[in-house]
């Protein structure tokens, strides 16, 4: 794929559900060095089903357990608006139910470039709203 196919990740607007705060914090961190903006974060399920219900953004980052409560809710009310998620977890995509299977997922621990790469194939996927 060229980089003229790619999507530009540069201004994209982020949602992070995350429970780590070193997590969060690096996500942050790797975000601004994309150029992209966090625009919200959550830690818990049901501020984050709230905030994914109601805010603006292109993408989301979901940690699959959530303080011990699986996303896939979460995951469920974004794709109801047609908003593209990426699934982090230390599982691997065998976390990820089959339903979710066109999600792109982050193995933790990952690296900048993982993390963009997952953003562009987030954004580049077709999704039904």
């Amino acid at each position: 794929m060229t980089e003229e196919m790619e999507p530009n990740i540069e201004g994209a607007r982020i949602f992070v559900v995350e429970d780590e705060s070193v997590i969060t914090m690096l996500l942050q961190d790797m975000f601004e060095e994309l150029n992209c903006e966090v625009v919200s974060l959550a830690s818990r399920f049901q501020d984050a089903l709230d905030k994914a219900n109601t805010l603006s953004f292109e993408v989301a980052i979901l940690d699959v357990n959530l303080n011990g409560q699986r996303t896939f809710p979460i995951a469920e009310a974004l794709r109801a608006r047609g908003l593209p998620f990426i699934f982090a977890t230390g599982y691997g995509a065998a976390a990820v139910p089959e339903n979710f299977r066109a999600a792109p997922v982050l193995q933790k621990p990952f690296r900048i470039a993982d993390l963009e790469r997952a953003v562009r194939t987030a954004l580049a996927t077709p999704r039904a709203a």
